[in-house]
This record gives C-alpha cells, sequence and structure tokens, in this order.
C-alpha cells in the first residue's frame, strides 16, 4: 500500500515537470501571448477617448512593437534564474501593463500624457518576451534536434491567440464592448502563467522517443482542427448575428480543443515512465566519445577566451553551428543580414497590422469587418509559423535546402501583401489580410531557427531575443515615421478639400482614400524587396553549411558531411542504452545498442 502510494507520487511528479506536460503548458501560454496582434481592435478607442491623431496613435504601437521585441532583459534574466521566475515576471509585467491602458482608456484615472501611455504599453507588450524565454527558449532546448517544428507550432498558437481571445472577449463581455478586450488580456493570460508556470523547466534526454516527430504532427492536427473552427466562426460571425449564448458555445468549442493536447502529452509521459521503470532491466545512459570530446573542446575554448584580448575574441568567431559568444553573435555579418531582413520583413508586417483599422475605414470597409481581418491576420499567421517550421524542417532533413532560401521567398511573397494595400481593389483587403498573416508567421519561426543553427544554443536565450531588436525599430521607421506622418499629412489634405477643418478641431483627422496609405505602402514594398535581395547572401554564406547534418552534436556525433554511408552509422555515434539483468557485469554481457529516440 505504501509502495503503491510511493509510485503514484512519483509518478505525480514526473508528470508535472516532464517534457511533453511542459510542451503543453507552453501552448496554453502561448495561446494567450498574442494580445498585440490585437491592437487594432481597440486602437479607435485609445484614439477617440484620449482624442489621439494617427501620429500619436502610432508612435504609441511602435512602442507596443519596442516591448515586444526588446527582450534583451528577458533573456540576460533567464540565464541566471528559473524559469518559472522568468515566468512570473511576464505576468505581473502583463497584468499592470494592461490594467492601466484599460483604466486609462475607460476614464477611470485621469487622462495620461503620451509617454505615460507609451510605457503603459511598453510594459504590457514586453510581458511577452517573458513568456517567449519562459516556454518557448526552454522547449528548443528540450527538442533540440527538432527546433523548428517546436518553434512552428508554439509560435503558431501565438498566431491564433487574437482569434481566441476574441472568441472568449464575446462571449464573457459580448460583442460590442471593445475596451473591455483590453480589461480581458491583462487577466487571462496571467491567469494561465500563473496556474502553469511551475510545469515548465529544461530536462535532461535520458531516452529519447523514436516517434517523437509523429508527436509533434498530432500536435500540429489539433492545432490545425483549431485553426479550420476559428475561421469558421469567424466567417460564420461576420455574416449571421449571435447571441451571448452562442458565443458562449463557440468559446466552450474553443477551448475543448484548446486543452486537447493534454492528452497527448499524458499519453508520451506515461510511456516515459513505463520505459524508466521497466523492471528487470536496468537501463544505464552512456556518454559516447564523440559527446565526450566535444564537451572536453568547449571547455578548451572557454579557457582559450579567457586568455586572449577583447578584438581578438571578436574577430576569432567559432565555426557556424558552434556556441558563440553573445557579442560574437551580435557583430558577425551572418546576424547583420538576419537583423536587416527582420527589420524590413516583419516591421512592415506589423504595419500593417498596426493600421488595419484605419486601412479598413480609409477604404469604405464596414466597421464590423475589422474583427475579421483581425482574424484572417491572426489565423494566417497560425498556417504561417507551423508550414514554415514543419516545411522547412522537411527540407532541411531530407533535401538539405537552406532554411534562409525559405526565408528569402517568405520576403518575396510579403512584397505582394503589400501591394494589394498599395494599389487596392475590391476585397484586396481580405487578400492582403491572408497574405500578410501567413508572411508575418512564417518569418519568425524561420529566424529564430536560423539563429540557434548558426550560433548555437548556449546563449539562445539572450540571442534569439536580440535578433528581435530589428522587429521595434522597423515598426517604428515603417510605422510612426512613413505611414503615420504621411497619413496625417493626406488627411489634413483631406479635410481641408471639404472644409471640414472646424468639425475636427480637438478631435483626430480622419482621412478616407486610397491616398491615405498609397505612398507609404509603395515604399514599404520597395524596402521589402530589398530585404529580400539582402537575405539570398545568406542562403550563399550558409549553403555549405547546410549541407551538413547540423543537428548532429545534440546526438552526439560530428558535424560532417551528410552521406548514405553516415546515416547507417547514426546509431552507433548516438547516445547508446545499455541494457543489462541486475545478475549480469558489464564482462559477461553482450552489449546491445538500442537506438536513440528523435
Amino acid at each position: 500500500m505504501v509502495q503503491a502510494k510511493s509510485e503514484s507520487c512519483s509518478f505525480a511528479a514526473h508528470l508535472a515537470v516532464g517534457r511533453w506536460t511542459s510542451v503543453f503548458a507552453s501552448f496554453l501560454i502561448m495561446s494567450g501571448a498574442g494580445a498585440t496582434y490585437l491592437f487594432a481592435n481597440y486602437s479607435n478607442d485609445i484614439k477617440r477617448n484620449l482624442e489621439y491623431n494617427q501620429s500619436a496613435l502610432n508612435t504609441l504601437s511602435s512602442w507596443k512593437d519596442i516591448g515586444t521585441s526588446a527582450g534583451i532583459l528577458s533573456g540576460l534574466v533567464a540565464e541566471v534564474t528559473p524559469t518559472w521566475f522568468v515566468l512570473a515576471i511576464g505576468s505581473v509585467t502583463n497584468f499592470f501593463g494592461y490594467f492601466m491602458v484599460w483604466l486609462a482608456v475607460t476614464g477611470k484615472i485621469s487622462k495620461p500624457k503620451v509617454w505615460h501611455m507609451c510605457v503603459y504599453m511598453f510594459i504590457a507588450a514586453n510581458s511577452q518576451n517573458f513568456a517567449n524565454t519562459g516556454s518557448l527558449v526552454t522547449c528548443v532546448k528540450n527538442f533540440s534536434e527538432s527546433r523548428s517544428i517546436m518553434l512552428g507550432l508554439l509560435k503558431g498558437y501565438v498566431g491564433l491567440s487574437g482569434s481566441i481571445l476574441t472568441q472568449i472577449h464575446s462571449a464573457i463581455y459580448g460583442d460590442d464592448d471593445s475596451t473591455s478586450l483590453i480589461l480581458l488580456i491583462a487577466w487571462l493570460p496571467t491567469l494561465i502563467i500563473v496556474l502553469v508556470m511551475y510545469t515548465i523547466r529544461e530536462k535532461e534526454v535520458k531516452i529519447r522517443q523514436p516517434n517523437e516527430v509523429k508527436v509533434f504532427y498530432h500536435f500540429l492536427y489539433i492545432s490545425a482542427a483549431l485553426a479550420a473552427f476559428l475561421m469558421a466562426m469567424t466567417m460564420i460571425q461576420q455574416n449571421v448575428a449571435f447571441s451571448r449564448v452562442a458565443y458562449a458555445g463557440s468559446a466552450v468549442a474553443v477551448c475543448i480543443l484548446l486543452f486537447l493536447p493534454v492528452v497527448v502529452a499524458f499519453r508520451q509521459e506515461v510511456l516515459l515512465w513505463k520505459q524508466m521503470k521497466a523492471p528487470p532491466s536496468t537501463i544505464i545512459v552512456e556518454k559516447p566519445q564523440a559527446v565526450e570530446q566535444l564537451q572536453n573542446s568547449s571547455a578548451n575554448q572557454a579557457k582559450e577566451e579567457t586568455k586572449t584580448s577583447f578584438f581578438t575574441y571578436i574577430l576569432n568567431k567559432p565555426k557556424r553551428g558552434e556556441d558563440y559568444g553573445i557579442l560574437q553573435a551580435l557583430l558577425s555579418i551572418d546576424m547583420l543580414i538576419i537583423f536587416f531582413s527582420t527589420l524590413v520583413g516583419l516591421g512592415s508586417g506589423l504595419t500593417v497590422v498596426d493600421n488595419m483599422e484605419q486601412i479598413r475605414e480609409a477604404l469604405g470597409y464596414e466597421p464590423k469587418t475589422i474583427k475579421t481581418f483581425t482574424s484572417l491576420i491572426s489565423i494566417s499567421n497560425y498556417a504561417g509559423r507551423v508550414f514554415s517550421g514543419f516545411l522547412s524542417e522537411t527540407l532541411l532533413r531530407k533535401y538539405r535546402v537552406p532554411r534562409p532560401v525559405m526565408l528569402s521567398a517568405v520576403l518575396f511573397l510579403t512584397c505582394i501583401g503589400h501591394l494589394h494595400i498599395a494599389f487596392p481593389f475590391k476585397g484586396s483587403v481580405y487578400l492582403a489580410s491572408l497574405i500578410i498573416g501567413f508572411t508575418l508567421g512564417a518569418q519568425l519561426p524561420l529566424v529564430l531557427s536560423i539563429i540557434s543553427e548558426i550560433f548555437g544554443l548556449k546563449h539562445y536565450s539572450t540571442l534569439f531575443n536580440c535578433g528581435q531588436v530589428a522587429i521595434p525599430v522597423g515598426s517604428y521607421l515603417l510605422n510612426k515615421e512613413l505611414t503615420g506622418r504621411l497619413y496625417d499629412r493626406e488627411a489634413t489634405k483631406f479635410h481641408a478639400m471639404d472644409g471640414s477643418d472646424k468639425n475636427y478641431l480637438g478631435k483626430p483627422l480622419v482621412c478616407v482614400g486610397k491616398q491615405c496609405f498609397g505612398l507609404s505602402f509603395k515604399i514599404i514594398t520597395v524596402a521589402v524587396f530589398f530585404g529580400a535581395l539582402i537575405s539570398l547572401i545568406l542562403v550563399a554564406r550558409t549553403l555549405e553549411f547546410y549541407k551538413r547534418d547540423i543537428h548532429g552534436r545534440y546526438r552526439g556525433e560530428s558535424d560532417t558531411e551528410f552521406s548514405d554511408e553516415k546515416k547507417e552509422t547514426t546509431e552507433m555515434t548516438s547516445p547508446s542504452i545499455l541494457i543489462m539483468k541486475p545478475s549480469e557485469t558489464l564482462m559477461d554481457v553482450q552489449i546491445k545498442v538500442a537506438p536513440v529516440v528523435e
């Protein structure tokens, strides 16, 4: 009886902090971490209630984007603190930032200055970095050989989060109260993080499962069903008036699909538990010679780095795929190319997201279509993230296609999306929402995977956040300085022409017509096209690198050219499992090598 209780407690402890449990908990966190994509849903409330012009509103959205991507602090905190602490900081900053924005917009506190609102929005958006660093980085390290798939799935749930939160908001607060959406994104993501943050932690991989990729496909099918349901609800709600009960039923269905991955995670943890506890064999994980040599070389490299000068250390960079120092990575040509491509690619995508309400208004779409546009962006964002994650991994493993090739293709596709706004026609914004949402989603998993592969995982929590610094820079230049200024100039011309200046004294100017965003998005299209051409340089620089088995070092294999002969010897060079009966010794047992789970 006592032994049974002990076994139950031991299994519960194993289940609570297992790798697959961490994946499910991370899905939940990511499903609430995309609140920044809903800015367009309540931007008019901010503009109207606080009497902002478009330039001031774009300043606020730029600070939102800066907060979303300025994750260096969260990366440095993650280097020296446990994961739960990083997530706890994220939960506190999320609630404080959005709650203060809600108090200001609803007039429950005195009208704040613009810079006050920028600070609140920065803090709220910056909480997303702590959620990403705590959950996403942990999962990538736990599943290093399937990192692109892992990134695609997790970022896919971030892409869906806007649509998920919209459904839940309509069920709780109704369809008409847009200011209450700010309150929802203040407390709901915070609650999710608090409930699951202790289950997410790095785990040493002692037993690898041969069906790891198949398990990820099960997660993909469930998330795809969730995306399809959200798309269907978005289309139906666009054309049919829903009651509060109907919205509640839709939200319940969303929650069921959202929690369904726990079944897959629980099954995998049970299988792992049985493997670990299977009598009468004793499982010993043997450290292969390749891993030992790798660790010794890393230790020797660290010792050498302490003896060299600062400039020598920066200039003598490791080979691609090995662990770079933080400054070695940041000052490399590869990172500069990634930085510029991210600046124009993701910066331009966020410009569309942040101005979608004003684009709708300028091009004459009905007010209720804004929810359709944001939901289309959210769902296609999910599609782009999982598509780039799974497809790029398949192309890399089977055909050794460099991941930067797909990044360049996505940037060229982004240009087409922007052209639909620069040269609008009937229904063009629907197409633009789908294309921009897809490409916006596809870029980030690719960029984060490329950073982890070129610069290693040792300082990934810091480097992946440094890589995202380009996003707010691009957003500020393309959104605030370009789009915001040109919009206000065209709005002033528009109201001067119809003689309505006096009616707008003290109120934000509104621009109507295709000229409001035409010039700005023509310039943006050219900038993104140039960024796509620059990204081709990274393709050329990494072509030889991606011909190797770049993930082999995490299985204890040397970083060599991929060949059929190497595939045949993979099992012998990987960490092996030695299975012995309790009565046997190493001298009288025949060593059996079990293949490692991938």
